[in-house]
């Protein structure tokens, strides 16, 4: 039975990320100490919450997008070497923004140094865009794609500025982003529509939408000279939501994703026409998890597998 690992994008942090790993599994831990040492500061100190005694403090430093995104790698591929050491490898790989680089990480296309270099590196321009060209992102639950899609083009024709789908993350759970004005004119069209809940999300930035042009043109000189290999397994990619194994199409849809919406329902669902039946959620928490059962039904069979308990669970069940 085919099998996909997903890994998780910024939200899915939270204040003791890979502790019970680092304190459990040899090769969890070397991996934790390497990107310590590559990224020349503590990101572990960050990412267990021992930079602070204050909770609120520890959650607000970790929130940072330049510290998440390191953070959130770091962890999804420390799983990934306690997976791979036991044996066991994917059929097909995708990521949620972010997760992305985790996922061509996973399956090959991507050192774990080179990823770890451009998520850091992408983690500080999307904040740098974020303070020069604020925006604000926002959920609309309960309305359909096409809706969504149609009252952003309405926003934008009212001359309100720009807005645009940003992650269409689960069928009635669309997230759009743009200028602070035309987001705010887009939340009460959907409210008008009938939306059931609009949640604003606590962003400074407009990720994936075109206020991210100076960022992404950045990123894409740091691309341009990393290397990429032929992964192991397709890499179903956020910009196409279509498997690539393609290291020519891999570095133009990097650079893409940070102006383009994140296609995960569309990539869930081709996924499961290809053929995949078992997803793994592969990092913190069950974000995607819960996105998989919401697009594909509660009959998938959906793993979390982000903690050493977690882990330890799976592995007994392989042996």
């Amino acid at each position: 039975m085919a099998q996909a690992w997903l890994f998780p994008g910024q939200g899915s942090q939270r204040v003791g990320m890979a502790q019970d790993l680092w304190a459990r599994f040899s090769q969890a831990r070397a991996l934790l100490e390497a990107a310590n040492r590559l990224l020349g500061f503590d990101l572990t100190a960050y990412m267990f919450g021992n930079a602070t005694e204050d909770p609120e403090a520890a959650a607000a430093r970790l929130a940072q997008t330049e510290i998440t995104q390191p953070a959130l790698y770091v962890h999804s591929l420390a799983v990934v070497a306690v997976l791979e050491a036991a044996g066991c490898y994917p059929d097909a790989v995708a990521g949620h923004s972010l997760g992305e680089y985790s996922a061509l990480a996973a399956a090959g296309a991507l050192s774990f140094e080179e990823g770890l270099r451009l998520v850091r590196l992408r983690g500080q321009l999307m904040a740098q865009a974020g303070h020069k060209h604020p925006g604000a992102m926002a959920a609309i639950l309960g309305l359909e794609d096409a809706a969504v899609e149609a009252l952003c083009q309405e926003t934008v024709a009212e001359g309100y500025g720009w807005v645009q789908p940003a992650n269409y993350n689960a069928p009635g759970q669309v997230v759009i982003s743009g200028e602070v004005k035309a987001v705010s004119r887009a939340v009460e069209k959907a409210q008008a529509q009938g939306a059931r809940r609009v949640v604003m999300l606590p962003v400074s930035g407009a990720f994936h939408s075109p206020l991210m042009e100076e960022a992404s043109r950045q990123l894409a000189e740091a691309i341009a000279h990393v290397p990429l290999h032929v992964p192991r397994c397709p890499v179903y990619l956020n910009v196409t939501a279509a498997p690539s194994r393609d290291p020519s199409e891999i570095r133009d849809r990097l650079v893409e994703q940070m102006l383009a919406p994140v296609r995960f329902t569309q990539t869930l669902r081709r996924m499961q026409g290809d053929g995949i039946a078992t997803f793994w959620e592969v990092g913190p928490g069950n974000v995607l998890a819960g996105l998989v059962r919401r697009t594909l039904g509660r009959e998938v069979q959906v793993l979390t597998v982000g903690t050493a308990e977690e882990l330890e669970t799976l592995l007994q069940q392989k042996h």
